[in-house]
């Protein structure tokens, strides 16, 4: 099902009515930003619960100065659009996915930043798991490279640059994978198509820096935060080679819209035992606790979407990941 309103051009209006000309320009140059944002439904409270909307919201607009984009909005502002927005389309029992989009709203020809209106809209919808096999994931290497900083910033979720991650993922789905994992142009391991990736190695936890081209997750925050403060792992930020991907004890991708995923075989070669591993399987336990708010230590990262104080202040502000 998908969704029944969408926030367009300063007001909320059915999604049939939330529709742009051939000619703009983020449609011709992809020329925008987005954003993905996940609410999850908590069956003991009754309510829906939106998962660090502030600091996802701080991206997009973070993504915007990227664009030179003059946008009247901030985090809180878009927030309060999103609970009217949910609100109004009164999702009940049911996990949501979020996709605030801002974008160069102007209906000209002619490849440029400067000097073009924007605007903003959003829209949310029932969603699932983005890959089938969350515990067993089969995975290739891809030979498409993943773009670089100094040719269009992975860290802004621009939208023209996910052309590079479409090439990836479905070359690797035709090929009979569930994902890919993608080399930067120093070949070393950047990401998947669209999640970031994380390996455990002798009670290590390892994940590549943020110079490797990849997107500066917030679920890689939240994950980098788990493992060591509630699982006591050690959180290591490094390059990491292709080869010692194969010799890993556990492996896994993880996003907003891929949340926690066991990768159990890369290359036709097991990772591990070739089943979920322990690490992987605790942290996907402690992950989902924790954004449908049943763990109260990490409460204000959840904003409830049906309760009049739905909207509080500086969520980041009020907490700091020790570990990225």
């Amino acid at each position: 099902m998908g969704p029944s309103y969408a926030y367009f051009q300063g007001k909320i209006v059915p999604i049939e009515e939330a529709k742009v000309s051939v000619m703009t320009h983020a449609l011709n140059y992809g020329t925008g930003a987005f954003g993905g944002v996940r609410a999850y439904w908590n069956d003991e409270e009754d309510n829906l619960f939106i998962f660090r909307p502030l600091d996802h919201f701080r991206r997009v607009l973070n993504s915007g100065k990227l664009l030179m984009m003059d946008l009247p909005y901030t985090p809180e502002s878009m927030l309060d659009i999103l609970l009217e927005l949910l609100r109004t389309e009164n999702y009940q029992g049911q996990d949501v996915y979020i996709r605030p989009l801002i974008y160069k709203s102007a209906e000209v020809i002619g490849v440029r930043l400067h000097d073009l209106a924007s605007d903003f809209t959003m829209f949310a919808q029932p969603f699932g798991s983005y890959i089938e096999n969350e515990e067993g994931s089969r995975v290739t290497f891809s030979s498409w490279r993943r773009i670089d900083d100094n040719s269009i910033p992975a860290r802004g979720k621009i939208t023209g640059a996910y052309a590079n991650s479409a090439f990836i993922k479905t070359d690797a789905m035709l090929a009979g994978f569930d994902e890919a994992l993608v080399l930067n142009q120093n070949g070393h391991i950047s990401e998947g198509s669209a999640e970031n990736f994380f390996l455990v190695r002798d009670g290590v936890a390892i994940t590549p820096p943020i110079y490797a081209n990849i997107l500066e997750g917030i679920t890689r925050r939240t994950v980098m935060h788990l493992l060591a403060e509630e699982m006591g792992l050690e959180v290591e930020v490094r390059e990491i080679d292709r080869t010692e991907v194969f010799i890993a004890d556990e492996a896994f991708f993880c996003g907003t819209g891929v949340q926690v995923v066991a990768i159990t075989e890369v290359d036709h070669r097991k990772i591990g035992t070739g089943t979920i591993g322990p690490v992987v399987r605790e942290l996907r336990s402690l992950y989902f606790d924790v954004v449908r708010g049943k763990n109260p230590r990490y409460r204000h990262w959840n904003v409830p979407v049906y309760e009049a104080e739905a909207a509080p202040q500086g969520e980041a502000s009020q907490h700091q990941d020790h570990t990225g």
